[in-house]
């Protein structure tokens, strides 16, 4: 059973955030809210945890993970990111964009695409996700809590993105699954993150989630 963390959306509490950052420090796989959607993470250089967090969702290896850094020079020390890129990037973030980018070796083999070598990376607009980031000092794995089967009833009821759950819904499905969920109080939305293809010269926009339009004016 997942132990609850309460935790205020605008003014996280000191003391709930470094009780997260040791139990993530410590291998722990986390359900929480991100400005998209409710996430699976843990910390990014947990190979333990990150292989969990595979296992939830049933991602095979070659599936790349996204995970979120608090800032764009921290963006640039797990990414190389072109001068066109960055001027990209500064006017849209933080927000609900996931930048796919070339991977620093500083990139665990287990979160990157194997083939492609690239990355996933988002700068979240949460208050809660950027203290924590800033606590842990490690980006944090961030995949959608949307699994391929309810675990908790066997297998056997597909959790499809359609499906609308109530917070207590989610956690309750995810409960046996995570060692700690984050609670903000703030029900989960299902509106993804747009995706930004910028491995090549110019960015491709390959997923229209929240804030794409924003995102075109400069794609």
């Amino acid at each position: 059973m997942a132990k609850i963390f309460s935790v205020h959306p605008d003014n996280p509490q000191i003391r709930r955030i470094e009780e997260i950052k040791s139990a993530l420090l410590s291998g722990a796989v986390m359900l929480y809210p991100t400005d998209t959607v409710y996430a699976i993470g843990c910390d990014l250089n947990a190979k333990s945890a990150v292989e969990r967090v595979r296992q939830i969702k049933q991602l095979a290896n070659d599936k790349p993970l996204t995970f979120l850094s608090p800032s764009l020079s921290n963006v640039a020390t797990y990414a190389f990111v072109s001068d066109t890129g960055y001027r990209i990037m500064k006017r849209l973030i933080p927000g609900p964009y996931t930048f796919l980018l070339p991977a620093t070796k500083l990139v665990p083999r287990l979160v990157q695409s194997p083939k492609r070598k690239t990355t996933g990376i988002r700068v979240p607009n949460h208050t809660m996700c950027l203290e924590l980031l800033a606590a842990l000092g490690n980006p944090i794995i961030s995949t959608s809590a949307h699994l391929p089967s309810d675990e908790a009833d066997n297998g056997m009821i597909p959790i499809v993105p359609e499906t609308i759950l109530s917070r207590v819904e989610l956690f309750d499905r995810l409960d046996k699954l995570v060692d700690i969920i984050v609670d903000t109080g703030q029900e989960p939305t299902y509106e993804v993150s747009t995706i930004l293809d910028m491995t090549g010269d110019e960015a491709v926009m390959i997923r229209r989630g929240l804030g794409w339009e924003a995102a075109a004016a400069w794609v």
